[in-house]
């Protein structure tokens, strides 16, 4: 394991130059303090654990110390906000510290989120609270252990600093690793502004470094907008599958690398709303959780007009078609895992559907009743979560059909059914409510929560003693707690 003076830096993108990003030097919080820290994104650095809890550590993410090596620069780009074009967007609050690479060989992009102005904080002041930070922190690591693709969490460093939202809050920094920080709005900013010189560097700098295989096929440039649109329907149907709302789908929170990225005002379903909308400066729900598929085909959709200086407008037409059908297969092979199922019928997408529809009907709670309807055979199952819902004639007819299919998929113990529903099915899920108890704490000194959920969260398809309270449905007012992007 390595000391934090002894990572490797490999500075790549910081080499393509000033049109791509600024110089900048992050702002340092007054008494940067160890809020929580994660040892398993430490060990993608092969850093010591240990070193998390010394002063060095605060003092390098807190933006007082700094890398020789490091060269920090905050990152230009545009993006679709909401459906509208902004023409220049950038990091506002961020700054790409350098890229380390680990023993293994593998780059990752290290990333100060909360670090001071730059020149694109559009009338911000480049800070981060200490509760978005720990939300952010939380999402990462939770989806991780969840198996969806996302960028990494570090750590949180908290603060004296103050800082203006609604009220005083204290500032804070978390420190996000990723293979890449590039966004779909990289491509767009140097589009729209006629810089196709700089947008064919990028170009080269990502199919090189992020999508080597592509390099040997006919059209490069095509097969690299393919493995991008089936990265993001596979990602998107996970989202959907485990109940993950991302809130703020502007295309430039979307990853090149199809990674959940940039978290504002995200959840997960408590009770299954397909209309749940999360962002509550989302007025017209264009990002509910349903609208999330559509939209990242919305997204794929404004990248491949980007990318239409390399790749014909029928090729790409052709490679946007494939994103439904590769969302689908992808989604219902999930869920039909969720319901513990080992083979394929046509009739499973009906027996999803009209579940999630009962569901909808009677304020089911998503993860609570997928998790329990493993616990049990089918039949014992089904009668215990019953009482859960309001149309009991419709469930039962839905609970025959599931008996029956459970029993023309394949002779197995009831023991074997349980351990493989529990392996996908989560009992612990970054509710809003948990998030909100630990960022409470957090904010009046004690991080002992933050990082009790952080390690529960590591953990979240295994049976934790002592931690029964965590596998409760929310409190009312913890189902209704409103989650804006200044968050």
């Amino acid at each position: 394991m390595k000391a934090l003076d002894e990572l490797t830096f490999d500075n790549r993108f910081a080499r393509l130059g000033d049109a791509f990003s600024t110089h900048v030097l992050p702002e340092p919080l007054d008494e940067p303090r160890l809020v929580v820290a994660s040892k398993a994104a430490m060990a993608l650095l092969d850093l010591d654990p240990a070193v998390a809890e010394t002063p060095v550590f605060a003092e390098l993410f807190g933006g007082h110390k700094l890398w020789a090596e490091a060269e920090p620069r905050a990152m230009v780009y545009s993006g679709h906000q909401f459906g509208g074009y902004t023409p220049q967007l950038g990091d506002g609050r961020g700054l790409l510290l350098g890229e380390v690479y680990n023993e293994a060989g593998e780059h990752w992009d290290l990333h100060l989120k909360g670090a001071g102005m730059t020149p694109y904080s559009r009338m911000g002041d480049g800070r981060a609270v200490l509760r978005s930070s720990i939300r952010e922190f939380l999402a990462s690591e939770a989806l991780h252990a969840l198996g969806i693709p996302t960028s990494r969490a570090l750590c949180v460093i908290g603060s004296s600093t103050p800082v203006w939202r609604e009220k005083q809050e204290r500032g804070a920094m978390v420190l996000r690793l990723a293979h890449s920080h590039i966004r779909f709005g990289h491509f767009e900013y140097f589009y729209y502004t006629k810089k196709p010189e700089q947008q064919a560097e990028l170009a080269e700098h990502v199919l090189n470094l992020h999508y080597p295989e592509c390099r040997e096929q006919p059209e490069p440039y095509l097969a690299m907008f393919r493995e991008i649109v089936e990265r993001n329907a596979e990602m998107i149907a996970k989202w959907q599958a485990y109940g993950f709302c991302h809130g703020v789908m502007n295309t430039d929170n979307m990853s090149i690398l199809g990674i959940t990225f940039d978290f504002g005002p995200f959840a997960f379903l408590d009770d299954f709303d397909a209309h749940f909308i999360c962002n509550h400066s989302d007025h017209e729900g264009r990002y509910s959780f349903s609208n999330q598929v559509p939209i990242g085909q919305w997204n794929l959709s404004a990248l491949a007009q980007a990318l239409t200086p390399f790749i014909s407008v029928d090729a790409l037409k052709e490679a946007l078609g494939l994103y439904l059908p590769l969302y689908q297969a992808h989604y219902l092979d999930l869920m039909r895992r969720r319901l513990g199922l080992t083979t394929a019928e046509d009739a499973d997408q009906q027996l999803v559907e009209r579940l999630l529809k009962l569901m909808q009907n009677s304020g089911v709670d998503y993860t609570l009743f997928l998790r329990h309807l493993g616990d049990e055979p089918a039949a014992l199952a089904v009668a215990r979560l019953r009482d859960d819902f309001v149309d009991l004639a419709g469930f039962d007819a839905w609970a025959e059909q599931y008996k029956a299919r459970v029993a023309r998929d394949g002779d197995y113990t009831q023991e074997q059914r349980r351990e493989r529903m529990h392996a996908v099915n989560p009992l612990y899920i970054l509710r809003n409510y948990l998030a909100q108890n630990a960022i409470a704490a957090a904010e009046s000194g004690d991080y002992s929560e933050v990082r009790r959920l952080h390690d529960l969260l590591t953990r979240p398809f295994e049976e934790q003693a002592g931690m029964e309270q965590y596998a409760q449905r929310p409190p009312d007012w913890g189902k209704h707690l409103e989650i804006s992007c200044s968050s």
